[in-house]
């Protein structure tokens, strides 16, 4: 079956091919396995020539959402970019190591005493720093990220420009880790995260939650809402 046409906006039409389809994929109507419609039913639904689709087809591919079989046609896949779950990951250099361009989007920044249970616990009575930001692959929404950094263990932290650089990349090489504790898990994206990140409503998310300690000190607390579809956590493990 022909993808519907989600997207109106005026885009080029190789790119809404791609999110038509994409936002299939993470809306559960089109699920791993399913195959896609052939190139040329897909220029007859959009009256467009054979380069258009393949350029949309080959960017899906590469953000691992579909597999192209030769013979076979063009079908759903997993996820393709992966981090491994017993390290923190950089975000910022995993993108940039696959050729894509990055960008961090800064939301909102704010400096105060800690006050709320979470931030207590982080910072005692001392100062928090609270970001909030959105990172980009290519001009695609990512993940979500809500952060806080303990600025009586990193006061440096409060001076740094973000829009030059993710939280998350500074702090892995300003300030090393000695321990961390993640929390990893499947949600729907909430109506305030599909908005802020431009996702379909009920886009399935990974969610990882993450504290960070140097010596006895704790450094940070984030909870990134990553889009399913496009990013998984791999455990690698080594024996004796």
């Amino acid at each position: 079956m022909t993808p519907e046409r989600l997207t109106t906006e005026k885009v080029p039409l190789h790119q809404q091919i791609r999110r038509d389809i994409a936002d299939q994929i993470r809306l559960g109507k089109l699920r791993p396995g399913d195959k896609i419609p052939f190139e040329y039913e897909l220029m007859q639904a959009y009256g467009c020539a054979r380069m258009t689709v393949n350029k949309a087809l080959s960017t899906l591919s590469e953000e691992g959402l579909i597999e192209r079989r030769k013979r076979a046609g063009t079908f759903v896949r997993g996820p393709r970019l992966d981090s491994t779950v017993l390290d923190i990951p950089d975000i910022q250099s995993e993108i940039t190591g696959k050729g894509e361009t990055y960008r961090f989007e800064l939301l909102s920044r704010d400096v105060h005493l800690a006050k709320t249970d979470e931030e207590v616990e982080l910072a005692g009575e001392g100062r928090v720093l609270v970001l909030r930001g959105i990172h980009f692959a290519d001009e695609r929404s990512l993940a979500v990220e809500r952060r806080l950094i303990n600025l009586s263990a990193v006061p440096e932290a409060a001076d740094v420009d973000y829009a030059l650089q993710s939280p998350g990349h500074w702090l892995l090489q300003a300030v090393p880790w000695t321990r961390a504790e993640s929390q990893i898990a499947a949600e729907v994206a909430s109506a305030e995260i599909a908005k802020l990140a431009d996702w379909p409503k009920g886009t399935a998310c990974l969610v990882v939650e993450r504290r960070t300690w140097r010596g006895l000190e704790r450094i940070t607390t984030v909870r990134q809402v990553f889009d399913g579809a496009a990013y998984r956590l791999v455990a690698r493990f080594n024996h004796g």
